[in-house]
């Protein structure tokens, strides 16, 4: 008999988007509720349950971290991003571009944004890319995640602190 089991971690299917800083206009997503592949393979990646606490990526040559957001307005403008760091180990960044990739509806169309990480960067620091609002109808679903897929390189050391998604002005 065929095991159902799988080495990616899977998050709930979608989150509802809560806006939860002072402000009211951004939202945390914690490492736990995104989608990662090998996450839950400890060979490559620790990813805790307890919340805030960061995912570590020990080593992987496909690094793909997703998350769907639901309620979001086609109306407003979005900034997607995430909270690094990295450890005094990583290897494999810098040469090659990580990417922000997002889009609103499942057959939306995909912004993406292009972003060369230096390992040497000392303590937590955000990337991100913005979704303009648009005329189009659509599900109410944010689709958003981090890539660097294309290299086939090795890279590890770096610590994903939380997602947030900022609903823009």
């Amino acid at each position: 008999m065929a095991s159902n089991t799988t080495p990616h971690h899977s998050a709930n299917l979608s989150t509802k988007f809560t806006k939860n800083d002072e402000a009211g206009s951004m939202m945390i997503v914690q490492p736990k509720d995104l989608n990662i592949v090998w996450g839950k393979d400890n060979r490559y990646w620790n990813v805790p349950q307890k919340l805030g606490s960061p995912a570590e990526l020990y080593q992987v040559s496909w690094l793909e971290v997703t998350g769907i957001v639901d309620e979001t307005s086609p109306n407003k403008a979005y900034e997607v991003g995430f909270r690094l760091s990295f450890n005094p180990d990583a290897f494999g960044w810098g040469k090659y571009p990580v990417y922000i990739l997002i889009k609103r509806g499942k057959e939306g169309k995909t912004t993406s944004t292009k972003i060369t990480m230096n390992p040497n960067h000392k303590g937590e620091f955000e990337i991100s890319g913005k979704l303009d609002k648009c005329n189009e109808e659509s599900d109410g679903r944010l689709y958003f995640g981090l890539y660097e897929v294309w290299s086939g390189k090795w890279k590890g050391g770096l610590k994903i602190h939380h997602a947030f998604i900022t609903e823009l002005l």
